[in-house]
């Protein structure tokens, strides 16, 4: 299970990502955050699992447990399973009702990340911001 949303929160990647002066170091450390996500099985990288509208592939399952959702991903590429690592920060672990309530946009502001993104990698952003929400709306 992925310690992103449980002990890695949102507030902790903007903590973190604001003490990097350059965007070399705040890729690196998206990187680094991407390496700490689980690898999914291979049983969890079929058709229905994969996130449409990402450059990469990107699987993304789900699961409810106690009432909150819990998302497990993978990607084909370093930066994406980074960018993976900071969605599910914001939204793992957490009711429905407060994954659709999280201001998702106010979030990526903070982090001055789509700036700083290709608008495919951009695109694949918010699919798979898409896709958790999806998720949390038909619970």
């Amino acid at each position: 299970m992925s310690q992103f949303g449980t002990d890695v929160t949102s507030d902790d990647i903007l903590e973190t990502l604001a003490f990097f002066d350059s965007w070399e170091d705040r890729y690196k450390y998206i990187i680094d955050l991407g390496r700490e996500l689980p690898p999914l099985e291979d049983q969890h990288r079929t058709d229905e699992n994969i996130v449409r509208g990402c450059q990469s592939q990107v699987w993304l399952t789900s699961r409810e447990e106690g009432g909150k959702l819990y998302f497990d991903a993978d990607s084909d590429a370093f930066i994406v399973k980074g960018l993976l690592a900071v969605v599910l920060a914001a939204y793992n672990g957490k009711a429905p009702r407060d994954i659709l309530d999280f201001d998702i946009e106010d979030y990526f502001a903070r982090l001055n990340l789509l700036k700083h993104l290709s608008v495919t990698r951009g695109n694949g952003l918010r699919a798979m911001v898409k896709r958790i929400r999806d998720t949390a709306e038909s619970v």
